[in-house]
């Protein structure tokens, strides 16, 4: 959820953030009536959900690829843990709980993968449009969007066809000839123009870096990709392990720090943005299903990196995908406290000027 995706506060909003959190609900996951993929049209090259398990998305040096197992600890790594907790002078042993905010739909973000002949369209960016790409880096003009998009569900986070107007609405495609990726931000299909329009756009080199210019959104709150944080049932139904960070959003923020590039929120004592979270070493992982000691097992190597506000409790970002099973994937988590989680050194991995 993007409900502070702004880089400018008004002083009664600011005073709101400060005292009372960020706004924002997410729902509890259930399980479909149907656990059933949306086709696309025959030989279009459009694939939902494709399964990119296996190949290289950023380069292994990307703060989304970093093993941060023995990353040092942030000097204010418990104060951290315990904001997200909840904890006041009045209630000092609040606990919060990590939630799943992936599942069949309508939870989580969908993705689709598309050729590198998919037909490029236009996107009108309505909140942000200096800060987003209006293409990607070499390329023509427009975005990659599928047809589908318009009509079917599946395409668009919240599951309605053209993205309806409320919500966050993230679209992601993967153009898998040119390793080019496209992400949008409320995004909406508007039959009166017979236009796409979205909040923000942001595309990335696949082979490049994820990072922004300083003080750039992107489709997400924090100026990060969204697509290589997202936990995928592609990558989680395998026996390797999963190789990167996962996108995690907290009820308010405070600044940002790399690999942040954009501030949502002032909120004091909260984690800034790009906040990178741990999970302890010593948390015991062997009485778990094997696709969630995958799961969790990347939380310890690579961490959660807070991307988003969600006004509520803390949770992980995954796919809009039929093939979880919230039976299998919810008990775990609820058995996640934020004291299992510590925080890595504010900037940690960072490269030196100069670098990459």
């Amino acid at each position: 959820m993007n409900p502070t995706h702004t880089g400018l506060i008004s002083t009664s909003a600011l005073a709101l953030v400060l005292f009372s959190g960020c706004s924002g609900q997410r729902s509890a996951i259930t399980a479909p009536a149907q656990a059933t993929l949306v086709p696309a049209l025959e030989n279009s090259g459009v694939v939902l959900l494709e399964d990119f398990a296996g190949r290289q998305i950023f380069p292994a040096n990307d703060a989304w690829n970093l093993d941060a197992s023995q990353a040092p600890l942030d000097p204010n790594s418990q104060a951290y843990i315990d904001w997200i907790s909840g904890r006041t002078p009045q209630n000092p042993t609040a606990v919060a709980w990590l939630q799943p905010a992936f599942g069949p739909p309508p939870h989580g973000i969908p993705y689709v993968g598309v050729s590198g002949t998919q037909q490029l369209l236009p996107v009108v960016f309505v909140s942000y449009p200096l800060e987003s790409d209006r293409g990607a880096p070499g390329q023509p003009t427009g975005y990659p969007i599928p047809r589908e998009a318009m009509r079917a569900s599946g395409y668009i986070e919240g599951d309605v066809p053209g993205g309806g107007t409320t919500g966050d609405r993230h679209m992601i495609v993967v153009d898998r000839d040119r390793g080019l990726l496209f992400e949008t931000w409320a995004t909406h299909w508007n039959p009166t123009l017979r236009l796409w329009e979205a909040g923000t756009g942001a595309t990335f080199d696949l082979a490049v870096g994820s990072v922004r210019p300083d003080g750039w959104t992107s489709a997400d709150a924090a100026g990060l990709a969204i697509f290589p944080g997202l936990v995928r049932y592609d990558e989680a139904s395998r026996p390797e392990e999963i190789p990167h960070a996962f996108r995690m959003a907290v009820r308010c923020t405070n600044g940002h720090v790399w690999p942040a590039s954009h501030t949502a929120g002032w909120a004091v004592g909260a984690p800034p943005m790009g906040a990178r979270l741990r999970l302890k070493a010593s948390v015991d992982l062997s009485g778990y299903p094997p696709i969630v000691q995958r799961i969790f097992g990347a939380m310890k190597t690579h961490g959660l990196i807070i991307a988003d506000n969600s006004g509520s409790d803390p949770s992980v970002t995954g796919t809009m995908d039929p093939r979880w099973d919230p039976t299998v994937v919810n008990p775990p988590f609820a058995k996640l406290s934020m004291d299992d989680f510590e925080v890595v050194q504010l900037g940690w991995g960072q490269p030196a000027p100069g670098g990459r």
